[in-house]
């Protein structure tokens, strides 16, 4: 386990960060700007937390855990001398996210036209978060160009966008209250 006993450390006050196997780079770097953008996606998710319950509140529970272990495995590099023993995303996590999306959308109406990001609060704000994730994954697969990433993490992330898009329309009274884009309506 992480324990925390002091919150700042002055350790980044020259624009430098420590990786999870102790490199210290830029932040403006590449790979923090993916693992800042996940932890972004992650404090999105915990706002819409705040209107959900049940089980939809249990699966953004495991996300969130599941988004920290994103931000580990991006913290240390595939290639890095610490790499040994790393937190890494697993195929695991990605099939839980499948299922999931499955499960949920098999409740759904077919839909007739493109949603837009609306309807109940949790969904709104899960509609928010999605965004959020498809940039961090935007970013990380920009990283995996540069050099090494972990593909579970980048499938993880890519699949996680589905999920908060699917448990959107699930929150949105099963898609009842989606809204739907009409095209060219306002021309």
């Amino acid at each position: 386990m992480v324990k925390l006993t002091r919150i700042y450390t002055r350790g980044g006050d020259q624009g430098m960060t420590s990786l999870g196997g102790g490199e210290r780079i830029a932040k403006h770097d590449p790979r923090v700007e993916a693992y800042g953008t996940v932890d972004e996606a992650n404090a999105v998710i915990g706002v819409a937390r705040l209107h959900t319950s049940g089980p939809a509140d249990d699966m953004l529970g495991r996300i969130q855990n599941d988004l920290f272990d994103v931000g580990a495995d991006l913290c240390t590099r595939e290639d890095g001398g610490k790499r040994e023993g790393a937190l890494r995303v697993a195929k695991a996590h990605v099939e839980r996210l499948e299922g999931e999306i499955d499960r949920l959308n098999a409740e759904l109406a077919d839909l007739t036209s493109f949603v837009l990001p609306g309807g109940t609060v949790a969904a709104a704000h899960l509609h928010l978060a999605r965004t959020v994730v498809r940039r961090a994954e935007r970013l990380i697969t920009e990283l995996a160009e540069k050099e090494p990433v972990n593909a579970a993490c980048v499938q993880y992330v890519n699949r996680l966008s589905d999920h908060l898009f699917v448990l959107a329309r699930h929150l949105n009274d099963g898609g009842q209250k989606d809204v739907l884009w009409t095209p060219g309506a306002n021309a």
